[in-house]
């Protein structure tokens, strides 16, 4: 007979092997086409967003460009696609749809996005709210051609240092201090969901 431990780790990829997830359902989408749909929806939003902004500025610089189409997908994920984990979080392990099937995925790299973790939502309940519009209004700003933009700019690229440093120290802290992870050791989900996924908010900021 299974212990509690026992079943948990039999239904679901997830670490820890006991994380509760009794609603858990695997995802029935191939993986290429849950991100080809989704970087087509994210290309689509950047795309519209600087072509919007080049009309509303037709002197617009090239490297503002940039910063256009940067919070345009800052924006977009922010309060649309964590947003999705916010609002759906306790059930977003059992869902079919795509956003759901891209969260189960990467949750794989960070199993605290189905587990209902509390500085998990928290900090993206943060970000939703917070993060999100202060990316659209940079756009804005930027597309008016705005000096609010720079110190805008200023604030969201510490706070987006900052979220990083949260998000990988409560982590690191945890496995230290109990010996948890919420990982998989696999290369593609450690090193490409896990540390690849998130660098460019340190990347981006920094530079």
């Amino acid at each position: 007979m299974k212990g509690p431990g026992e079943a948990d780790a039999a239904s679901h990829p997830y670490y820890p092997v006991n994380a509760a997830l009794p609603h858990y359902a695997a995802n029935q989408t191939p993986l290429v086409k849950l991100l080809v749909t989704f970087a087509a929806t994210i290309a689509s939003v950047v795309v519209v967003t600087v072509v919007a902004a080049r009309r509303a500025h037709t002197k617009m610089a090239f490297l503002d460009q940039l910063s256009v189409a940067w919070f345009a997908l800052c924006g977009f994920l922010h309060c649309v696609f964590e947003g999705y984990f916010v609002w759906n979080h306790r059930r977003l392990a059992g869902m079919q749809t795509l956003f759901a099937q891209l969260w189960k995925e990467y949750a794989l790299s960070d199993s605290r996005y189905l587990t209902s973790d509390p500085f998990m939502l928290c900090v993206e309940s943060f970000t939703v709210v917070i993060w999100g519009p202060l990316c659209w209004a940079i756009v804005v700003a930027l597309a008016r051609g705005s000096h609010m933009r720079h110190p805008l700019q200023i604030v969201m690229c510490v706070g987006h240092l900052y979220g990083v440093v949260l998000y990988y120290s409560t982590s690191l802290a945890e496995l230290y201090i109990t010996g948890v992870s919420h990982s998989r050791s696999e290369f593609l989900y450690f090193w490409v969901y896990y540390v690849g996924f998130n660098a460019p908010w340190v990347v981006v900021p920094a530079t």
